[in-house]
């Protein structure tokens, strides 16, 4: 069954994959810097107090969240991730977006012109019918699609 929800355009594009959920706010640092540092090739979240999302592969996923919560270095940690080539493909919001991804997105495109592709506002409706492996398409007008078995 396919699902359409319209968000708000932060960082236009277009992107297709796999859905990472988190339903409570999503620690970007406690998250991503483990592996970060660890220089893995693949980001998996350590953020052992997110059950949703612990031990998902992040690198290269379409990360579903209300929003990001915790240190301001949050911002600086996606942008570095995004650096390197193992950020999430798109970041889709129910909730409006906070300025700790914000500047993550807006650092990743002008300092390393990476974009994640980054919708806000889809509704709580969003997160309540996306789940982990949902295979989600975004379109670069903020519609997005998800299709459930």
């Amino acid at each position: 069954m396919k699902r359409t929800f319209k968000g708000r355009v932060v960082v236009a594009g277009a992107a297709s994959g796999e859905a990472v959920v988190s339903r409570r706010g999503f620690n970007i640092l406690a998250s991503f810097q483990r592996d970060l540092m660890a220089k893995k090739a693949v980001v998996r979240c350590s953020d052992q107090n997110n059950p949703d999302a612990f031990g998902q592969a992040l690198s290269g996923k379409v990360l579903c969240l209300p929003k990001t919560i915790g240190s301001t270095t949050g911002g600086m940690v996606l942008q570095a991730a995004a650096a390197l080539g193992k950020a999430p493909l798109a970041l889709l919001f129910s909730e409006p977006i906070d300025s700790l991804a914000a500047g993550g997105v807006i650092l990743a495109k002008v300092w390393n012109d990476r974009d994640i592709v980054t919708v806000d506002g889809l509704g709580e409706g969003f997160l309540a019918a996306v789940e982990n492996g949902t295979s989600v398409a975004v379109q670069e007008d903020g519609t997005v699609t998800i299709e459930t078995p």
